[in-house]
C-alpha cells in the first residue's frame, strides 16, 4: 500500500513540475472564486464544498489543454479560458453590488437595457474591488513567460502525444474524482437547490462559482426547452394547486366583505409610481424638517400601509408594475416586460377596462425602454404616452424628462381624457430618482449639512456650525432627489386639484423598489459624528453594523391610497404587505376581483392570522420574522425598530434640531454602546427561538409553492391555455358578489401572541 502511494506521490509531483502552467490557471480561477464569494456571500456558507467543486472545474476544463500540441496553443486556450472566468467572476461581483443575487444566462435578453443605465452602474454600483480580479490575466502571462524558457523539445511527436494523453487522462481524473469527494458531501437540499437555481446566493455559496454559472447554463438552456415540452407537468401541478386552495374557498368567502368593499367603486384612478422611494425617507427628518412632507401628507391623510415591500427581481422597476397590475410575481429566469410580455394576463387595467374604465399610462424615459411599448400594451392600457411621442423635452434629470415638466406637461392630457371619459385610470411613472441621483446635485440646493450652535468665548455669542454630514455622499445625493421627487408629487396634485380632477378620484402611490443604496453608505449614515466630524469604526464602542438583516428590512418602500372625498377615515396599517396585495385590497374597493391572484386583499385577513410577503429568492417576511432562505437564518421583528430611522445623527435630534453644543453630552455622541443597534442586539435577534421548525418550513413550502405557480402562468400563458377546462373546476366558486380568496397563509400563519412556537 505504501508503494502505491509512493507511486502515486511520485507521479503528482512529476506532474505538477511538468505543468506549472495549467496549475497557474487553476491557482487562479479558484483564487478570484474565493474573493468572489468573500466580497459577496462572505463565509455564511461551508468554505470547503465550493473550494473543492472550484478545483474539480477547474481541472477538468484545464484538462483540454492537453488537446493542443504546443505550449503556444495550450497557453491560448488557458488564457481564454482565463479571460471568460474573469468575466464572469467580475460580472457576478458588480451585479451583486445591486441585485444581492448572481448573474444568469437567463438575463440575456436584459442587456438591451444596460445602455440607458450605463451611468448609474460605473457612478453607483461599479467598485473598486470590481478590479480586483484583472490579477488573472498578467499573472498567468508571467507563468507562460518563464515557462517558455524552461521548454524543451520531446524526441518524437509519438511520445509528445504519449504525454499529452496521459497528461489528460490523470488532470480529467482528478477533476472527477474531486467532483466526487464533493459529491459525497451535497444534502437532498443542495440538489433541490441547484436544480431550482433561484436561491443563486445559497447556489454559489455551496457549489462554488463554476458549478453555479455552469449549471445555470444549463438550466437556463433546458427552462427554454422545457417551455416546448414541459405544458402537461406544469399543467398538472397548476391545477392541483387549484384544487388544494378551493377547499379554503368557502371560508375565505365568509370573510371576504369588509369596511372596505366597494368603498371607491365608480372613481377614477391615479396611480403614482414612486420611482426608488422608500419607507425610511418618509420617517426621515434633516435639521427637524421633514425630508419628504407631501408624502408625509398623503399618509397623514389617507390609507398608510407601513411594511409594504415592493418584490421586484431583475426586472426591477419593470417587475413591480407587472405584479402590482397582475398580483403575480416576477419571473425566475429572464424578465416579463422582456422575454414574457406577450401572455395574457388578469390584470387590474384589463378589468377596469370591461368596467368602462378608459386606461392609459405616462412617463419621461423613451417608449422602447424596458419594452414599455408592448409591455403596457399587454397589461391593457389604452395609451402609452412617453418623451419619445408625447412630450417637450425641456428640461432633463438623470435618464429623462425631469419629474417637475413631467407632470407640469401630463395635467392638461389628463383634463383632455377626464373631458372625453366618464372613468379612466392613470399610471405616472416618475424618473428623476432614478440611480445614480448625482445629477440631481446640480439643480439642488437642499441642505443636508447637521447645524448645531456653538458658544463664541471672544464674542460671547452662539454661533451656527454646520458639519458636513451627509453632503459628497451617495446617500446625500439620494436624500437631494427623493426631496425634489417629493416637490414634484406636491405640485402635481396640487395642479390636478386646481383643474379640479381629485373630486372624483383615488390616489395610489407605490415605491417600485428601494434605492440601491450600499451598505457602507448606511454605515456611514449611522455612525458619523457632527460634533466631532468623525466617522465610527468597528473598534469603536458606538459603532453600529449593518448586516444583510438591517440592510434587507430597510428596503420597504411607501404605499398609500389617499382620496379627496374622505370616504374612509385616515389609517395606518402596520401589517406587511407586499405588492402581490395591492390588485386585491384595490379590487376589493374597486368592484373587481381576479381568482388567479397569489396576494391577499389586507382587509379581509383576519386579525389572528399573519399575512406573508414572499420574495422572488425565496426569502419571506412575515409581522414576526424576516426569513433570509439563502443563509436559513430569521431575524426577530417584534418590537423591532427600523435603525435607520432612529440611530443617525439627523433622527436622534430630530425633535431637538440645532442643538446648543454641550461638550459634557455632545462631546460624547456615540461614544458608547447603542444597546438597541449594537452588534450583539442584532445577533441576539438571529434565530432566536420566537418560531420553531414547523413555522419555517410551512412559510417555505409556501414561497417555493407560490413562485412555481406564477412561473407556471408566466412561461405558459396558463391563464388563457387552461381557462375553458379550468373554468369547468372552479368557476362555480365566484360570482360578482364574492370575494372568495383561493390563495391563503399556511394554517401556521395565524397570529402570534409572543409564545414561542
Amino acid at each position: 500500500m505504501m508503494k502505491f502511494i509512493k507511486k502515486i506521490g511520485s507521479k503528482l509531483k512529476n506532474f505538477c513540475k511538468d505543468n506549472p502552467l495549467l496549475l497557474s490557471f487553476v491557482a487562479i480561477s479558484v483564487i478570484n472564486a474565493f474573493l468572489l464569494r468573500v466580497f459577496t456571500v462572505k463565509f455564511a456558507y461551508n468554505q470547503v464544498k465550493p473550494l473543492l467543486a472550484d478545483i474539480a472545474a477547474m481541472l477538468l476544463m484545464g484538462s483540454f489543454s492537453f488537446c493542443f500540441k504546443t505550449l503556444k496553443g495550450r497557453f491560448r486556450y488557458l488564457m481564454t479560458m482565463n479571460v471568460i472566468n474573469l468575466i464572469f467572476v467580475a460580472g457576478n461581483s458588480i451585479y451583486y453590488s445591486n441585485f444581492k443575487s448572481f448573474l444568469s444566462f437567463s438575463l440575456l435578453s436584459t442587456g438591451s437595457q444596460l445602455p440607458g443605465v450605463m451611468d448609474a452602474v460605473f457612478k453607483n454600483i461599479m467598485e473598486a474591488k470590481d478590479l480586483i480580479y484583472l490579477w488573472a490575466i498578467p499573472a498567468l502571462a508571467v507563468v507562460y513567460h518563464f515557462c517558455k524558457k524552461k521548454t524543451r523539445e520531446y524526441d518524437s511527436q509519438t511520445k509528445q502525444k504519449q504525454k499529452r494523453s496521459r497528461s489528460f487522462g490523470f488532470t480529467a481524473v482528478c477533476g472527477l474524482v474531486i467532483l466526487g469527494i464533493f459529491a459525497a458531501t451535497l444534502t437532498g437540499t443542495d440538489y433541490s437547490r441547484l436544480r431550482k437555481q433561484w436561491n443563486r446566493e445559497y447556489v454559489l455559496g455551496t457549489f462554488g462559482m463554476y458549478v453555479y454559472q455552469t449549471s445555470d447554463a444549463i438550466s437556463s438552456a433546458y427552462s427554454r426547452i422545457n417551455m416546448v415540452f414541459g405544458y402537461a407537468e406544469k399543467k398538472e401541478a397548476f391545477d392541483e394547486f387549484y384544487d388544494e386552495k378551493d377547499e379554503n374557498s368557502e371560508v375565505a368567502a365568509s370573510a371576504a366583505k369588509n369596511d372596505y368593499t366597494g368603498i371607491f367603486k365608480g372613481k377614477n384612478v391615479i396611480v403614482i409610481h414612486a420611482e426608488s422611494i422608500q419607507q425610511f425617507c418618509m420617517d426621515t427628518y434633516i435639521n427637524g424638517e421633514e425630508l419628504t412632507p407631501n408624502l408625509n401628507k398623503l399618509a397623514r391623510e389617507g390609507l398608510y400601509f407601513k411594511n409594504f415591500y415592493a418584490q421586484e427581481s431583475v426586472g426591477t422597476s419593470s417587475d413591480s408594475e407587472f405584479t402590482f397590475s397582475s398580483s403575480l410575481m416576477p419571473a425566475s429566469s429572464g424578465t416579463v416586460a422582456i422575454n414574457y410580455w406577450d401572455r395574457d394576463y388578469a390584470t387590474t387595467q384589463k378589468m377596469l377596462k370591461n368596467m368602462g374604465y378608459y386606461t392609459f399610462s405616462m412617463h419621461g424615459n423613451n417608449g422602447s425602454y424596458w419594452n414599455r411599448l408592448n409591455l403596457h400594451s399587454s397589461l391593457g392600457y389604452d395609451k402609452f404616452y412617453n418623451y419619445t411621442d408625447d412630450f417637450v423635452i425641456d428640461e432633463t434629470i438623470g435618464l429623462g424628462l425631469s419629474d417637475k415638466s413631467f407632470f407640469r406637461q401630463a395635467v392638461p392630457k389628463v383634463m383632455e381624457i377626464d373631458a372625453e371619459h366618464k372613468n379612466w385610470y392613470g399610471c405616472f411613472i416618475m424618473l428623476t430618482n432614478h440611480t445614480p441621483f448625482t445629477d440631481i446635485e446640480r439643480i439642488s440646493d437642499y441642505d443636508i449639512t447637521f447645524r448645531y450652535k456653538m458658544y463664541n468665548g471672544e464674542t460671547g455669542l452662539y454661533e451656527d456650525v454646520s458639519a458636513p454630514f451627509l453632503e459628497g455622499t451617495k446617500l446625500g445625493s439620494y436624500f437631494k432627489s427623493v426631496h425634489y421627487a417629493d416637490e414634484a408629487l406636491g405640485q402635481f396634485l396640487a395642479d390636478m386639484d386646481k383643474e379640479g380632477l381629485l373630486e372624483n378620484s383615488i390616489v395610489v402611490l407605490y415605491g417600485d423598489h428601494d434605492a440601491k443604496v450600499k451598505a457602507t453608505e448606511y454605515e456611514y449614515y449611522l455612525n458619523y459624528d457632527p460634533f466631532n466630524e468623525t466617522v465610527l469604526t468597528e473598534e469603536d464602542a458606538g459603532y453600529i453594523p449593518v448586516d444583510d438583516f438591517y440592510y434587507n428590512i430597510n428596503r420597504n418602500t411607501p404605499f398609500i391610497i389617499w382620496s379627496k372625498g374622505g370616504e374612509c377615515k385616515p389609517k395606518e396599517i402596520s401589517q406587511v404587505m407586499g405588492m402581490y396585495d395591492i390588485q386585491p385590497t384595490l379590487g376589493n374597493m374597486l368592484g373587481f376581483d381576479n381568482k388567479y391572484a397569489l396576494g391577499h386583499d389586507i382587509f379581509s385577513i383576519p386579525d389572528d392570522e399573519e399575512n406573508v410577503v414572499i420574495f422572488p429568492n425565496g426569502n419571506f417576511v412575515t409581522d414576526t420574522i424576516y426569513y433570509d432562505s439563502q443563509k436559513a437564518m430569521y431575524f426577530d421583528l417584534e418590537d423591532y425598530r427600523n435603525v435607520m430611522t432612529h440611530a443617525s445623527c439627523n433622527q436622534v435630534y430630530k425633535d431637538t434640531p440645532n442643538p446648543i453644543y454641550d461638550a459634557t453630552k455632545h462631546g460624547l455622541f456615540k461614544v458608547s454602546t447603542d444597546e438597541d443597534y449594537c452588534a450583539d442586539t442584532c445577533e441576539s435577534r438571529i434565530n432566536d427561538g420566537i418560531v420553531d421548525d414547523d413555522y419555517i418550513q410551512s412559510y417555505a413550502s409556501y414561497a417555493e409553492e407560490i413562485i412555481d405557480i406564477s412561473n407556471a402562468i408566466i412561461y405558459y400563458d396558463m391563464i388563457t391555455k387552461t381557462e375553458q377546462g379550468f373554468e369547468q373546476s372552479v368557476e362555480a366558486q365566484f360570482d360578482s358578489d364574492s370575494r372568495a380568496e383561493l390563495f391563503t397563509p399556511p394554517e401556521i400563519g395565524k397570529r402570534r401572541t409572543g409564545i414561542p412556537m
